[in-house]
């Protein structure tokens, strides 16, 4: 079974879909299996992290944008903005799809684990990931 999620975006940072993600596999009635997460973007990614404190979260964002400034000099792709080439890098960092077990109808993440999607850009709007659930 295949599902798209419509996952709306307010700026920068880690958006958490693990609810839209267990609820997915709840409703797919799926004893065991794999969840597969794939989002159709260059610009964004996918993480499972700690879920608990956002002060972990924060730490992470933080980190990569002083990994991967923007308005650096060699950067010669800028006509979507100066966050738009900083996003493709952070993508390439960090992954594109995932893939979590189903054991016993649930997802199989640990005690402070979720499912995130990676907001690279500064802008608003929709970004779609694909599940693949069997």
């Amino acid at each position: 079974m295949i599902k798209t999620l419509e996952v709306t975006v307010s700026g920068q940072g880690l958006h958490d879909i693990t609810g839209r993600v267990k609820r997915a596999v709840r409703e797919a009635d799926l004893k065991e299996g794999l969840c597969t997460l794939f989002i159709q973007h260059t610009s964004a990614s996918l993480l499972i992290q700690e879920n608990y404190d956002p002060s972990a979260r924060q730490d992470l964002e933080n980190w990569l944008n002083r990994l991967v400034p923007e308005n650096d000099p060699l950067y010669t792709h800028t006509l979507e903005g100066p966050d738009d080439m900083p996003a493709h890098i952070k993508a390439a960092l960090t992954a594109s799809s995932l893939a979590v077990p189903i054991v016993d109808g649930e997802l199989a993440l640990g005690t402070w684990q979720g499912v995130f999607l990676w907001e690279h850009r500064r802008h608003t709007g929709n970004r779609r990931v694909l599940m693949h659930l069997g």
